[in-house]
């Protein structure tokens, strides 16, 4: 008896996270499929724009398409080329615009740990939500990000302790 074919060769959308090669545009659409929007999420706390996230994730999966096959652990490349790309955009638009309109209202406003998460450094944001909201280990997210994994839980650390005297009003509960 024959055996089966492995859920890789029969459906791509089965796991994402299990496929070691980006094989045709299909495995860049099942990725895109299964985390694009837990992507967007990210991005979005993580720059506070939603234009900025929404161009973050389309420029990135347009990248893995170009790139195809090329590409090892495409879930992993996308979130990595994503969070690069929306930190391009916002170092860019901190060299155009010196000082920003206190009238403009945050797209998060009104929501307490989206303001808190605000009030952290990019790195420790970043680094917070790959780890608790993506699931990546540190190792992974210094490769994401461009730094040390020891770094990487420095900013974990500083960003939990930050977050909470934020949250907290600086009391010790």
């Amino acid at each position: 008896m024959a055996q089966p074919l492995s859920p890789r060769l029969t459906d791509p959308v089965a796991d994402t996270r299990a496929v070691p090669f980006a094989d045709s545009d299909d495995w860049v659409e099942a990725v895109y499929r299964q985390h694009s929007a837990k992507m967007w999420r990210a991005l979005l706390a993580y720059s506070g724009d939603p234009d900025v996230a929404s161009d973050a994730v389309a420029e990135a999966f347009a990248q893995a398409l170009r790139r195809g096959s090329a590409i090892h652990h495409v879930e992993r490349w996308v979130w990595r080329a994503s969070f690069r790309i929306a930190d391009g955009e916002l170092k860019a638009r901190r060299r155009l615009v010196a000082e920003v309109d206190a009238s403009i209202d945050s797209p998060c406003q009104g929501f307490e740990f989206q303001d808190a998460l605000m009030q952290v450094s990019p790195k420790q944001r970043a680094s917070l939500f790959l780890f608790y909201y993506a699931g990546y280990p540190p190792g992974e997210i210094a490769n994401m990000i461009g730094s040390t994994q020891s770094a990487v839980r420095v900013h974990l650390f500083r960003g939990r302790k930050r977050l909470a005297e934020i949250l907290t009003g600086g009391r010790d509960d």
